[in-house]
């Protein structure tokens, strides 16, 4: 087999650019992102950074904007937490579809 091409940066922005625009299908729309993503990174272990490391950076911003904005590092943790949940909800479908495309 041909040993493929890709770069995480590249799959980083197919994906965010396709989650936008398929939000409005709950789970299709992140398996497609996450697929040409998935295809675009090139191999498994890159699409699956290509998933993991946007997930983390939200779920670490949002905790400290609201911890900032709030002046309360209680009330940033628990929407943080709330976010998290949303990104991993997110980031499942997002996941399989990565992992997908990028062995296919």
């Amino acid at each position: 087999m041909p040993q493929r091409t890709g770069s995480i940066a590249s799959a980083i922005a197919w994906m965010f650019i396709l989650s936008i625009l398929l939000f409005w299908l709950p789970i299709l729309g992140p398996l497609i992102a996450g697929f040409v993503g998935g295809r675009k990174a090139g191999t498994l272990g890159d699409a699956i950074l290509a998933v993991i490391i946007p997930g983390l950076c939200f779920g670490v911003g949002l905790f400290l904007l609201t911890a900032v904005l709030t002046g309360m590092p209680l009330i940033g943790f628990v929407a943080g937490a709330g976010g998290a949940f949303l990104v991993l909800a997110h980031v499942g479908s997002l996941l399989i579809g990565a992992i997908i495309g990028a062995l296919v």
